[in-house]
């Protein structure tokens, strides 16, 4: 932008040189009429030579001083108003020009340049405010915000789109579209659904796009909002609507009928024999026992709807995995030791949630005599990530495992994963469960801020 400014200035010298030259021409000859007949009357009188001389000299000094006089006053007011100009030009508004005498043309010329400065300057104020703002608004949200130049060069970052990429902004900007792996969402619809991982964590994704310019050039923004909390939090709150619905409509139910079947079964043992009286004892045990055990089953699933909150208090990541391994006694199950951690979390709902996973993994690694191992690792400054490998078959699909009521395993209730994952988020935390590579099994990963979110 300087380079435009000279120009301008340089092209402006030489109209300020001919615009001083036209007003001192035109004060000149504005008063050379009444000079040259004052001047010939003078010379007309029969005066003494040194009294003519001396009001010609008069005459002549006065019309010039005029002359002169009427042209600086001219140019002065020009600088003035040229300076001030410059100055919101430069950005600076706090200058303002002094008031001329009231009622001239020069008072509202002053009058409205100042008012000009002012208004820029609460323009200003307004657009660096509105900045501040925005600024802080794109740091804040949850979703991810990524600005491309006509190039597809990354411009801008928040700091969800960090996270997103596990990289700072300072890495990020520059990178290629086609690097960060976001070139398909720049053309096409504007709005979509995609299901995509990003770190090796999969998720369903909205991005929009849209378009705007800068320096008179298109530039494309795009914005990543991660639905998969959204939509794993409703689908939570409606399985607890079924399973409150079901545990009261059965319950109902089955407490009558264990109620019946035990004092019938009782009744029976007490009566005189009578034909097939075992088969009908027998018959009521197993209606009494199948009642409790379909209630026990329906206790189980309650939990889904009535986890409580978590009560975090520190404590030792050593300590924790310790009592968790020592619990497991089908399978000696390895601990990969590693530096000891603080965390503060609930424990007894972090220990269900790891005896649920561990008792998994040897579930699986039981089937093809295979092993178990847990570690833990620091994530970062604020976060810790436990691992539990197995050395099972693996699983063909990873995508209804936390699914309420959806198990592998023959005899599975299908809310250890799901109570699991429950309380890990509750924790502000995620669980991920994938095929291992590079070996058989899989790789949970419950990972955790040091601090409950």
């Amino acid at each position: 932008m300087a380079a435009p400014q000279d120009s301008s200035a340089r092209r402006g010298a030489p109209q300020a040189r001919n615009l001083e030259l036209a007003l001192t021409v035109l004060v000149l000859g504005g008063g050379a009429p009444a000079v040259a007949v004052s001047l010939y009357f003078l010379w007309q009188r029969e005066l003494a030579p040194e009294v003519v001389w001396t009001l010609t000299a008069v005459i002549l000094v006065v019309w010039m001083a005029a002359a002169s006089a009427a042209r600086q006053l001219a140019v002065r007011s020009l600088n003035v108003i040229a300076n001030l100009l410059g100055a919101l030009r430069e950005g600076d508004y706090s200058i303002r020009g002094l008031s001329a005498r009231s009622g001239s043309s020069m008072a509202m010329v002053m009058r409205e340049v100042n008012d000009l400065g002012s208004t820029l300057q609460r323009q200003r104020t307004e657009a660096v405010e509105s900045t501040v703002l925005l600024t802080h608004v794109m740091e804040e949200i949850g979703v991810a915000v990524f600005a491309f130049d006509p190039t597809h060069q990354l411009l801008l970052v928040n700091k969800a789109g960090e996270r997103l990429f596990g990289q700072p902004s300072a890495v990020l900007l520059g990178s290629a579209a086609s690097a960060l792996g976001v070139d398909q969402y720049l053309s096409g619809a504007p709005r979509r659904l995609v299901d995509r991982s990003f770190r090796g964590k999969p998720g369903r994704y909205e991005v929009r796009r849209a378009m705007f310019y800068r320096d008179g050039r298109p530039h494309h923004l795009i914005v990543m909002a991660d639905l998969s909390q959204a939509l794993r939090e409703e689908e939570q709150a409606a399985w607890q609507r079924i399973v409150r619905v079901l545990s009261h409509e059965i319950n109902n139910s089955l407490t009558p009928i264990k109620s019946i079947a035990h004092s019938l079964r009782r009744i029976i043992d007490r009566v005189d024999p009578f034909p097939r009286q075992d088969e009908v004892s027998q018959g009521m045990s197993l209606i009494e026992e199948r009642s409790g055990a379909l209630g026990r089953f329906l206790r189980s699933y309650a939990q889904l709807a009535r986890l409580p909150k978590p009560q975090p208090k520190p404590l030792k990541v050593t300590e924790l995995v310790t009592r968790i391994v020592e619990l497991e006694k089908r399978l000696p199950v390895v601990v990969s030791h590693s530096a000891d951690l603080d965390l503060v979390a609930d424990s007894d709902q972090l220990e269900q949630a790891l005896i649920n996973i561990v008792r998994n993994a040897v579930d699986a690694s039981l089937e093809t005599s295979g092993g178990v191992s847990v570690g833990w690792r620091a994530d970062g400054a604020d976060w810790i990530e436990i691992t539990i490998d197995d050395e099972g078959k693996g699983l063909p699909d990873t995508s209804n495992l936390f699914v309420p009521f959806f198990t592998t395993k023959p005899n599975g209730s299908g809310i250890g994963l799901a109570l699991s994952r429950q309380i890990a988020e509750a924790h502000g935390g995620t669980i991920t469960l994938v095929n291992r590579v590079g070996g058989p099994g899989c790789r949970a990963a419950i990972r955790l801020p040091v601090t409950p979110r």
